[in-house]
């Protein structure tokens, strides 16, 4: 059995009973603003195309009928909610919301601990945490398994190389530039992302990325990890960071 590492407080609170946490939120219907938390907080996830994890889910809330427009469930590929309390995953498996959630799109719902994930790397594309953080002893852990499940490269030991090597980065250059004496520095974002149709291109990167070629097991891995996205959506998309720097000689 998993060993829990939400602290003591979070497992006396949320182990065995919903009630308290269907208490707390019972604030927010006090709250001043137009719209709701929840409301507010979908506004920030990714949807078009994505397969979705929210990590320690509570009761659901998130994706209640009145915080989650029916007109956006079907721009979303799959919805994975995880707990790591008994109490809230029965929640969650009995949420009318959730019910009419998985009637229209992919709906899992699994007990694990956040700092223990029971997924492979590269399994999502957008990863919820919504107010659970505190609760965990090792917040740290719990962000590290967060980015694990991004990364397609890292799952079979490609990370790049020249990312390893590099002394400026997207995030260290304007430091970097103000301190050899220009000013002004501005930064501007390449936007979008790659839609990569096929697997082909996939591969020959992460080749490229080494003095050697993968061995096939390696290669095998990423094939089904990236043809599961092509199958859901049709394109496999990598997030690029490809940054513009322009400044002023001080």
């Amino acid at each position: 059995m998993t060993t829990l590492t939400a602290h003591t407080h979070a497992q006396t609170q949320y182990t065995t009973t919903s009630s308290r946490l269907a208490a707390r939120l019972s604030i927010h219907n006090y709250n001043t603003a137009s719209v709701s938390w929840f409301q507010f907080a979908q506004t920030f996830i990714p949807k078009s195309g994505s397969s979705i994890l929210e990590v320690g889910a509570g009761t659901g809330a998130l994706w209640s009928s009145d915080t989650f427009p029916s007109s956006q469930i079907p721009s979303i590929t799959s919805l994975t909610l995880t707990d790591f309390s008994p109490a809230m995953v029965a929640t969650l498996s009995s949420n009318p919301s959730i019910l009419s959630l998985q009637s229209q799109v992919p709906v899992s719902i699994q007990q694990c601990d956040a700092t223990s994930l029971p997924f492979p790397d590269g399994e999502f594309d957008v990863v919820v945490a919504n107010h659970m953080l505190y609760h965990v002893d090792d917040p740290l852990i719990a962000l590290a398994e967060f980015k694990r499940l991004f990364e397609v490269g890292e799952m079979v030991g490609r990370g790049s190389t020249i990312k390893g090597l590099a002394k400026i980065t997207a995030e260290n250059a304007v430091e970097q530039i103000e301190q050899v004496g220009f000013e002004g520095v501005q930064k501007e974002r390449f936007p979008g992302e790659f839609r990569v149709p096929g697997v082909g291109p996939v591969l020959e990167y992460l080749d490229s990325v080494d003095d050697q070629d993968m061995e096939e097991g390696k290669r095998e891995v990423v094939r089904r990890a990236v043809g599961e996205r092509l199958d859901g959506e049709g394109v496999f998309r990598v997030e690029k960071n490809m940054v513009v720097f322009t400044a002023r000689k001080r």
